[in-house]
């Protein structure tokens, strides 16, 4: 699939790193260091600018080692980029450490994973054909 991509950073286009990852990292677009302070957030710009086919939506999310070794992940995880956004893509980073982390200009900040969704048309009817689980939500199993 090709997608329309600008780049008004400096920064390599998002790639993937391995040949079977899903995700493409997303680059720091900054003039100067951004400090985040534990607990902080703040909106990260990346310079790029992309064209969606109807039918697609772009999902931002965390890096796992950011997340694992400094405490920092995206805090609207999955944030979605819909095909008709054409702002800039922007990435709300949080702290989560004890830490002040710095953010530097072409920094792995999060990845991007482009994936089809589909449009639903609702029916509304009075009841919905039950199954085995039921109503049965968060921990009904008992098992973790």
């Amino acid at each position: 699939m090709n997608i329309r991509i600008v780049n008004k950073s400096l920064n390599d286009l998002p790639e993937y790193s391995t040949e079977y990852s899903a995700g493409m990292d997303l680059r720091a677009n900054l003039k100067e260091d951004v400090f985040l302070n534990p607990f902080e957030r703040k909106l990260i710009p990346t310079g790029l600018f992309i064209e969606l086919p109807v039918g697609y939506e772009a999902q931002v999310r965390p890096r796992s080692g950011l997340a694992l070794k400094k405490g920092i992940t995206v805090l609207n995880s999955p944030g979605t980029i819909d095909a008709d956004y054409r702002g800039e893509i922007m990435v709300i980073l949080i702290n989560f450490s004890t830490e002040i982390f710095v953010v530097q200009n072409g920094e792995r900040i999060a990845q991007m994973i482009v994936a089809a969704h589909e449009k639903v048309s609702w029916e509304q009817v009075r009841v919905i054909d039950d199954t085995i689980r039921g109503g049965g939500g968060f921990g009904h199993t008992g098992k973790i």
